[in-house]
C-alpha cells in the first residue's frame, strides 16, 4: 500500500443511492472536505452515460483531481470505475446505497460518512482486482451506458468489483431494483418469493482457464440453481457468496448452486443473507483467471443489468487503486 495526499476530489453523486443516503453522505463529506481545504468538483450525471462521461472527463484534463469518491453504494462505484479503471487515479468510498459490500470488504465505515472522508484524506491506496463481462445484450434489462463504452463486437467489457451474479440470484436482482419496497436489503428477501415459485435449476456450460496450480482448460456441464462469480466474498448487503474470494489474488471464485428442491432453496436462503458460508453438497466453488458461462438466463454485475449469458468472465489484475484506512 502506499499513501497519496488528497487536495481535490471529483464528488460522485448519486439522488437515488440509498434512497437518499448517498446524497446525505455526500452533503457531510462535503462540508468535511471544505473544513480541510479540500476542492471539490461534484458531478451528477442525469444517468450512467452521463455520469461516466463526466468522470471521464474530469480525470482527463489539466485539473485532474487527487481522487475520484463515490457517495452512493456499489451501482454508483460500479459505473464510476468504468470510466478511471486502470488510470492511476483511485477511487475513495463515501458509502450510501443498499448493500455497499465494496466498502464493507475494504474496511471503509458504512454509517458514519465523516470518518470515510477522513480515509479519503489520510488513508492509504490498495491495488485491487477488477472482474470484467461480454455478455449477450438483454434488450429487456439493458445496462444502460453501451453509449459510453462502445458498441458492437468492439465493446468494451463491463467491469465490476463485487459480484456477478447469475440465474436465479440474477432475477432476484432484477426484480429487487424495480421494487420501491421494503427499503434496505430485506428487499432481496421480498423479491425471491415470487422467484422461487418459476424454474429453479437450468442447465448450465462451464468453461474454466488459468485456474490455481497451473492446471490446464476445464469444460463441464451441470443443472444448477444459479452462478455467482466473485471478485469479493459477497452481494447484497453482506450475503456470503463467495465466501474464499481475494480482492488482490488475480482470480475470480466461482460458486455454482445446483439443482436442488424448493424446500432445500427456502432453508439456504436465510443463511446466506445472514452472510453464513453455504454448506451444501450441491454447492461446488472453483477459481480461475477467466470463466464462460453458457445459459438461458441474465446477468447482473454489481447489482446492474449485464445482459444474458452466454457471457464470459475475466480477472483484470490491478485494475483500481482504492483508498483504504
Amino acid at each position: 500500500m502506499s499513501t497519496n495526499p488528497v487536495r481535490s476530489v471529483a464528488l460522485v453523486t448519486n439522488p437515488h443511492s440509498g434512497h437518499g443516503r448517498g446524497l446525505a453522505a455526500a452533503a457531510a463529506a462535503a462540508a468535511h472536505f471544505a473544513e480541510r481545504d479540500v476542492r471539490v468538483r461534484e458531478i451528477r450525471g442525469a444517468d450512467a452515460a452521463e455520469t461516466i462521461r463526466l468522470v471521464r472527463d474530469s480525470i482527463s484534463g489539466a485539473d485532474r483531481p487527487d481522487a475520484v469518491v463515490c457517495a452512493g453504494g456499489d451501482g454508483l462505484v460500479c459505473v464510476t470505475l468504468q470510466a478511471i479503471a486502470g488510470t492511476g487515479v483511485p477511487l475513495g468510498l463515501l458509502p450510501g446505497g443498499t448493500g455497499n459490500d465494496l466498502a464493507r470488504e475494504l474496511g471503509v465505515p458504512d454509517d458514519d460518512p465523516r470518518a470515510a472522508a477522513d480515509i479519503v484524506l489520510g488513508g492509504s491506496i490498495r491495488t485491487i482486482d477488477l472482474g470484467s463481462v461480454r455478455s449477450t445484450p438483454d434488450p429487456g434489462h439493458p445496462h444502460g451506458w453501451p453509449e459510453a463504452i462502445g458498441s458492437g463486437a468492439a465493446a468494451a467489457p463491463m467491469r465490476f468489483a463485487t459480484v456477478a451474479g447469475t440465474g436465479f440470484d440474477a432475477r432476484v436482482t432484477l426484480r429487487a431494483n424495480r421494487m420501491r419496497r421494503p427499503k434496505g436489503s430485506l428487499r432481496y428477501s421480498f423479491a425471491a418469493v415470487p422467484e422461487l415459485l418459476g424454474t429453479l435449476g437450468v442447465p448450465y456450460r462451464v468453461e474454466l482457464s488459468g485456474e490455481p496450480g497451473g492446471a490446464g482448460d476445464r469444460v463441464f456441464e451441470t443443472e444448477a440453481v444459479m452462478v455467482a462469480v466473485g471478485n469479493t466474498r459477497t452481494y447484497g448487503g453482506g450475503m456470503l457468496i463467495c465466501p474464499d474470494a481475494v480482492v488482490d489474488d488475480g482470480l475470480l471464485d466461482l460458486t455454482v448452486v445446483g439443482a436442488m428442491s424448493r424446500l432445500q432453496m427456502i432453508r439456504m436462503l436465510p443463511a446466506l443473507a445472514a452472510g453464513k458460508r453455504i454448506e451444501h453438497p450441491a454447492v461446488g466453488h472453483y477459481r480461475a483467471r477467466a470463466i464462460t458461462l453458457t445459459a438461458a438466463v441474465p446477468v447482473t454485475a454489481d447489482g446492474d443489468p449485464a445482459g444474458r449469458l452466454p457471457a464470459t468472465f475475466r480477472v483484470e489484475p490491478g485494475a483500481l487503486d482504492v483508498l483504504v484506512p
